[in-house]
């Protein structure tokens, strides 16, 4: 596949801050973007909550603060819109507590929400006082609503994914790493081999690892050093399918 991404090349990834970089790539070359961006929750501080072994988590996680989380979301959904294709469509993955923020920003953006998905995993952080969050939103949005891909593969698709996290248990891990089959699932709806799949926050890389796995291209963006390391790892030892 040959095609013009400015100053970026198709299948590869790039470190640094996805605000700065997003401009780089030119109008409408972009078919899908499936992202799991910064929720301003402090996540750092909650991180050793969860079962698993702190000192397998990596460190770096860059948060966005809170006073700032609206403006910053509107910056970089307005580049999503931009980059996107006539018929492209995106994933969001959100929290509940700036799901506020990432629904004004989709909608400041021009974008038209399709589904509001529930992700419902296995376990969330320990609560006294309130309930358990066990749950992800997923917002599906596209630029057009009378175009863009959606491949029925199951007869009956529901918006609510029972899917659990991956432990991972003894290996290298990213804090808020997404389950392969979560990607998997939504790559299959949403793209077809060949399309161009892209990550602005690619934290552990588990975007572009999917895509070059299901025979999608891929472009990248990760702000923590540590983070693009890994994803980079990851790629590395991928196989991948034919591509067109």
């Amino acid at each position: 596949m040959k095609q013009n991404l400015g100053l970026f090349d198709i299948d590869a990834i790039y470190p640094g801050n996805a605000l700065k970089l997003m401009p780089g790539i030119p109008d409408g070359v972009i078919n899908l973007i499936v992202t799991d961006p910064p929720f301003a929750i402090d996540f750092k501080a909650q991180r050793e909550n969860y079962n698993r072994t702190g000192s397998h988590v990596m460190e770096g996680y860059q948060e966005i603060p809170e006073a700032h989380y609206r403006k910053f979301t509107r910056r970089w959904m307005t580049e999503a819109a931009r980059v996107l294709a006539p018929e492209g469509s995106m994933y969001v993955f959100s929290g509940w507590n700036r799901l506020k923020d990432i629904l004004e920003g989709l909608d400041s953006s021009g974008f038209t929400t399709i589904n509001h998905l529930i992700w419902k995993y296995q376990f969330g952080v320990f609560t006294k006082k309130k309930y358990v969050t066990s749950h992800y939103h997923i917002l599906f949005v596209v630029k057009n609503p009378a175009c863009y891909t959606f491949n029925k593969i199951d007869h009956y698709p529901e918006d609510v994914w029972v899917i659990n996290r991956e432990y991972w248990k003894g290996k290298k891990k990213t804090p808020t790493k997404l389950p392969s089959e979560i990607i998997k699932k939504i790559l299959m709806y949403s793209s077809n081999p060949g399309d161009l799949i892209f990550d602005p926050f690619l934290g552990s890389g588990t975007v572009a690892v999917g895509a070059k796995t299901e025979g999608r291209h891929f472009l990248g963006f990760e702000i923590v050093p540590e983070y693009f390391t890994f994803a980079n790892e990851r790629l590395s030892g991928t196989f991948t399918k034919n591509r067109p």
